[in-house]
């Protein structure tokens, strides 16, 4: 396995910049699957957000049993999105 000093000489960078830029590709990646998957969920729904998704189960125009599982995953999709966006703007 190459080592990231090796890897940077290679691409004419520095170790830290490599390091950087290879974190910021790989958020950006998973971000990405993120939208993804919390697209699937929106337009499965009709709905922007997870407490959009809340809002219409307490109306009753969503049951509750058909969405469950989809909130939790929705909610922890959400949130990791933001965890990735906050780090991503501190890169």
């Amino acid at each position: 396995m190459a080592n990231i000093d090796a890897v940077a000489k290679e691409l004419h960078m520095k170790p830290k910049e490599l390091l950087t830029e290879s974190l910021k590709t790989y958020l950006e990646k998973r971000l990405s699957k993120l939208e993804a998957d919390i697209f699937l969920i929106t337009k499965k729904y009709g709905v922007k957000n997870v407490f959009d998704l809340d809002s219409k189960v307490k109306a009753g125009f969503i049951r509750e049993s058909d969405a469950y599982d989809d909130y939790f995953i929705f909610d922890n999709l959400e949130a990791e999105r933001e965890k990735i966006k906050k780090i991503l703007e501190d890169l």
